[in-house]
């Protein structure tokens, strides 16, 4: 059995900071030949790819590592910011089994820190609420910052994909 494969690729300057097209290989044509008797489809070659140029600056690969920053910081924020939801509705319940208590004069321990301390009822509520109020606070300050890189991502999408079109990727794996 005899194949003959040809290939062709994309030229792709190193050495600077251009880079040039996709590299690609396709089979630009191929045949084979055997003395079996038996058929077999015949191989089909493979589209060409496209060899666009695209000459990457300085500038551009600054934009690029600008999303990748900025697209990573949102995913730490996001993952904060469910942190601090987590710990505001654990407060929340606590406010909750507090008006529940019957008791007005049991003394509740509070964690500050590493240590407990005892408070009455309304004390520790009163705790409990400027907790949560700071902790909302800290969560709008989070969620803030993020809408503003988003806005910033958007920009810079705009910007690439008009330069690279569909050379470039921007979009997230969700995986």
């Amino acid at each position: 059995m005899n194949y003959f494969f040809l290939f062709t690729a994309a030229f792709v300057a190193c050495g600077s900071s251009q880079a040039r097209g996709q590299i690609g290989a396709a089979p630009a044509g191929l045949s084979h030949s055997h003395s079996n008797a038996r058929s077999e489809p015949p191989l089909q070659p493979l589209p060409q790819l496209a060899a666009e140029d695209v000459n990457v600056t300085f500038e551009d690969q600054q934009k690029i590592n600008k999303f990748a920053r900025n697209t990573s910081r949102i995913t730490e924020l996001k993952e904060e910011i469910e942190v601090k939801k987590k710990q505001l509705q654990n407060l929340e319940d606590a406010c909750e089994d507090i008006m529940l208590a019957d008791d007005d004069c049991l003394m509740i321990p509070y964690q500050i820190g590493d240590v407990f301390i005892s408070h009455s009822q309304e004390e520790t509520q009163e705790m409990l609420e400027e907790a949560k109020k700071n902790l909302q606070e800290e969560i709008d300050a989070l969620e803030s910052r993020v809408a503003s890189i988003q806005r910033v991502l958007a920009d810079l999408k705009v910007q690439l994909y008009a330069k690279f079109g569909s050379n470039i990727n921007l979009e997230a794996d969700e995986s």
